[in-house]
Order: structure tokens, then sequence, then C-alpha cells
């Protein structure tokens, strides 16, 4: 099986993401430790989030604007002009971290792009991720860029599709269970699996057993020699 067109995901499979989401949840929580614990506060954000994705959508601005909403809520509107400040810099601070591509990343890259086209695939806000691929350094690598505001199987479908390729000759790899590899194999694609050390609450999922199309992988360094692998196995 030839790949012609691999599918990557950009945040924690091309560079850190979650790490400063969490740094910026302990920043939160202590913002608010005047009106509530560490605990209720996280259960109070995680629901807001959940409930805003269908409205802001993913990102660190939909994020930030989910601190607002919940610290408004647990402080029953009493957090100060001064706590508000503190989370909006926080967010502006998500917004404007530096960018450095993960371990391998550049490398590996380099390798399959000489194979295959690379398409950036990858939720979020358009500006910000685009900044990000723009910082990595990365983007001459890539044959294209799809920003979507959420991963099925008809989205893998469509970018495939839009970027000359289909289902059936292409890959998607990226650290979620949920968004990389459940949908790109119902779409009828391949499937690799980059694991992160964290993973975010809504992206968590059950790796498929035993699927013919999925592999979980150490590194993205371990994703061409998958790729020459199907190249010369029998269908």
């Amino acid at each position: 099986m030839a790949i012609s067109l691999v599918g990557l995901d950009a945040d924690d499979t091309l560079w850190h993401n979650e790490t400063i989401f969490r740094l910026t949840h302990e920043r939160f929580n202590a913002l608010l430790a005047d009106f509530a614990d560490a605990g209720t506060v996280e259960t109070r954000l995680t629901e807001i989030e959940r409930r805003n994705l269908a409205v802001y959508g993913y990102g660190a601005k939909g994020f930030t604007l989910s601190m607002l909403e919940t610290a408004l809520e647990i402080s029953d509107r009493q957090a100060s002009t001064a706590v508000i400040a503190e989370i909006l810099a926080a967010g502006r601070e998500m917004m404007a971290h530096p960018i450095d591509p993960l371990p391998g990343v550049r490398e590996a890259l380099e390798v399959l792009a000489a194979e295959s086209r690379l398409v950036l695939i990858t939720k979020g806000d358009l500006f910000h991720q685009e900044q990000k691929l723009a910082a990595s350094g990365l983007g001459s690598l890539f044959h294209g860029v799809e920003v979507v505001s959420e991963k099925t199987a008809d989205t893998y479908v469509r970018a495939f599709a839009r970027h000359g390729g289909s289902a059936e000759t292409a890959l998607m790899a990226g650290n979620s269970v949920r968004s990389d590899i459940l949908p790109a194999l119902a779409a009828g694609a391949h499937a690799a699996l980059i694991p992160y050390p964290l993973v975010w609450a809504h992206e968590a999922a059950d790796p498929p057993a035993d699927h013919p199309r999925y592999r979980e992988l150490t590194s993205l360094a371990d994703l061409p020699g998958w790729i020459e692998e199907l190249r010369t196995s029998p269908r």
C-alpha cells in the first residue's frame, strides 16, 4: 500500500501545547484560591469549557473566555479587576508562547516530505494556528494547511481530496485517539498515534484494538519506517 499523503496534527504532535495549558490551569487555580479550592475550580472550568466549545471552538482564545466566565461564576461576580486582568494576561501569554518543535520532528518531516505530500490538519483558532506554524519554522515542509472546527471522518475525506489524495492512500498521525485516530480510520485512512505525556480530558479515548490500519509509534521519527513497511507489504 503506497501512502501518497500524510496528514499531521499540530499541537502536542509537532510542538508542546497541553503543557502550556496545564501551567495556565495552575495559575488560574491560584488566582481563585480565595473563592474555592482547586478541585472545585477545575471541575467548573471543565464544564464551562466543554459547553463553550460549540460557541468558541478550540484554542487559547476560547479557553481564556471560559476562564473569565468561570471566575465570575465561582466568585459570584466578586472577583477583582486585578484578578480579571491576570486572567487576560495569562491568555495573552498563551497566545505569545514560544513555539519550538519537539525533538526529532523537523528531521522526521524532512524525510516524510521527500516521499509524500504533507498536510497539517489541526483544530483551533485559525490565526493562532497559522501563527504557531510560522513560528515553528516548519511551514515550508507542508503541501497544505487545514484548520478545522472538528475532526470527523468527513473532515478527513474532504481534506485529503482537497490536496489531491484519497483516504485509501492517506495516513493521519497525531497524539489524540479521539481526533486523530478514530475518525481517520472511520474515513478509511491509516492512522498513527504519536503519544504525548499529557492528554486533555476532552481528547481522551480508548485506542482501537488490533485494527489493521492503526499503529502506535514511539515518536514521529518512527513514522517513515511504518510507511515504508506499508509500501513494501502485500495488500
